[in-house]
């Protein structure tokens, strides 16, 4: 589409981002009406990024830390898709191995040691035992997971080792104990998704970029040929922004090729969907800190069974999708299947009845044969110029974002006729990585939120979420509804769905103080993120906004 002259109620936005003086970062708060002025007074960045999920967060960064001015656009809250909807793990992929993906395994294995020196409040080793109920497997998966260890080299955390059936049992409690001849132990990371790309957006901001949510882009600036920028608006007030850019990169995971088709309407199609569930239950279910690995499902894949912040985490599906919901629901017998493969594991084995929380996230897998199954594609990445310049990436996995942002800004500069620069993201810690391990996940921000008021405040009781997480939330992690605050900035909404509707209430309230709004607006937001809630599980609860 041409870019024509100015239309009525739309602003122009930006020059260097840099030529202004504090980011916003150095401010009081991230205040959205202060950061929509921030971009209105820009003439032309060089990078702008479409997609706040991982990979679009990361491609951010990397633009931001190599020096170029460098804006990211979000049509919903970051990582309110796929981003947030991961098995929570940063690996290399065993089955990835099995499958003969070893160049993707090496890579990942490198990308979670950078990861965990990296985000060390937000990425954490774990150990997982792979249950073996024939000799044969444990000397197979014995021998399977020493390669893994080979591969890993000097990124490797701690060595795998055989177990015996007692030795098995005792790592994990609740283990079906019929049968067993052994185990083996291994070691990979976990983490927390959406908590990881909120660190990723307080980077941009760190770095002098903008980042900005609830944006969505309409179209593309396309003049002579050459895609020239986008046309953004803003969510919540309707205006409209002609943003010029030297270099547009879209990385908006499964819904790359719409903004690929703003360009090229008949462009054939880069990504096939495909969609994981996860059901989460009670830590009774497998006590201890290890993970539990299933080797060999039904369909040909992997089940992990995983502690995580409290609960139990049982994952996941892979399931072809072609349509592309928001909010994806589990497609019926997913959920069945899961609790099926479980209790052949786990005694006693979870219910329906036990399941706190359904999440369902949708992979954009990258794959032209529509018979190939979709858990059979691989999780590489893919990165696409268009005739008009547009750089889209897709594919890939969380674990190897960073390196995936790497190639897509050097492919960038190329398009974009910016001068080279070299990488500068391989040691770069993310904001608010403390000096070394942390358990809490606002790392060296914690003195920053307990100095808010409400520090000791819960605002639901079996929820670790406190008023003051809810006003930083507000004030420095662009958080706009309860949603926002429950589903990723707190995990209560993937933890325990009836509780998180129980708490939107309480955050409503705080929130509207902090943003200025009125009751209706309390009122309004309880109702949808309690709608959502009986979406992930919870049942259809009563009240009024507090």
């Amino acid at each position: 589409m041409s870019a024509g002259g100015e239309e009525e109620g739309v602003r122009a936005a930006p020059d260097n981002f840099h030529a202004h003086g504090q980011s916003a970062a150095a401010e009081r708060r991230l205040a959205r009406a202060v950061l929509l002025d921030r971009l209105c007074r820009s003439q032309r960045w060089d990078v702008v990024v479409i997609g706040g999920g991982a990979t679009g967060l990361g491609c951010a960064v990397d633009a931001a830390a190599r020096g170029y001015s460098t804006l990211l656009v979000e049509a919903c809250d970051f990582a309110k898709g796929t981003s947030s909807r991961a098995t929570k793990l940063i690996h290399g992929g065993v089955r990835y191995l099995a499958r003969g993906d070893l160049a993707l395994v090496r890579e990942a294995l490198a990308e979670r040691s950078r990861l965990l020196a990296n985000a060390p409040h937000l990425v954490h080793p774990l150990r997982f035992v792979v249950p073996a109920y024939h000799w044969h497997d444990r000397a197979r998966f014995g021998l399977g997971l020493g390669f893994y260890d080979l591969l890993a080299g000097i990124h490797g955390i701690e060595r795998s080792r055989i177990l015996d059936a007692a030795a098995t049992v005792a790592a994990l409690p609740g283990l079906n104990p019929v049968g067993l001849k052994g185990g083996i132990a291994y070691w990979d990371a976990q983490f927390d998704d959406a908590r990881l790309a909120i660190a990723l957006m307080r980077t941009v901001f760190d770095l002098g970029g903008l980042a900005l949510n609830y944006l969505p882009v309409d179209d593309l600036i396309v003049e002579g040929g050459r895609v020239r920028g986008i046309i953004a608006r803003d969510a919540e007030s309707d205006e409209v922004f002609r943003i010029a850019a030297r270099v547009v990169i879209n990385a908006t995971g499964v819904w790359a090729d719409a903004v690929r088709r703003f360009e090229r309407p008949a462009a054939r199609a880069l990504v096939r969907p495909s969609q994981g569930a996860h059901v989460v239950v009670d830590r009774s279910f497998l006590s201890g800190d290890t993970a539990l690995l299933v080797p060999e499902t039904p369909d040909g894949r992997v089940l992990f069974v995983i502690p995580w912040q409290g609960k139990v985490l049982i994952g996941t599906t892979d399931t072809a999708r072609p349509d592309l919901p928001l909010e994806p629901d589990a497609l019926p017998g997913e959920v069945d299947f899961i609790l099926a493969t479980a209790a052949r594991y786990l005694v006693p084995a979870p219910t329906r009845a036990d399941v706190h929380s359904i999440f369902v996230g949708l992979r954009p897998l990258v794959g032209e044969d529509e018979r190939t199954a979709t858990h059979r594609l691989s999780r590489e990445h893919c990165i696409e110029v268009s005739p008009g310049g547009l750089v889209t990436i897709t594919g890939g996995k969380w674990t190897t974002y960073r390196r995936m942002a790497e190639e897509t800004i050097d492919q960038a500069c190329a398009v974009g006729m910016l001068p080279r620069r070299p990488a500068a993201t391989a040691a770069l810690r993310l904001h608010g990585a403390p000096p070394g391990f942390s358990g809490d996940c606002y790392g060296s921000d914690r003195a920053v939120v307990d100095l808010l008021p409400g520090a000791t405040r819960r605002m639901q009781d079996g929820l670790t979420l406190t008023e003051a997480e809810v006003r930083h939330a507000a004030r420095f992690e662009l958080a706009r509804g309860v949603e926002d605050v429950l589903a990723r900035r707190h995990r209560a909404l993937f933890l325990d769905a009836a509780r998180a509707a129980a708490a939107a209430p309480a955050v409503a309230t705080v929130l509207a103080e902090e943003l200025g709004h009125d009751a209706q607006w309390c009122a309004d937001e309880v109702a949808r993120f309690r709608a959502l809630a009986i979406r992930y599980g919870a049942p259809a609860p009563a009240g009024e906004c507090s």
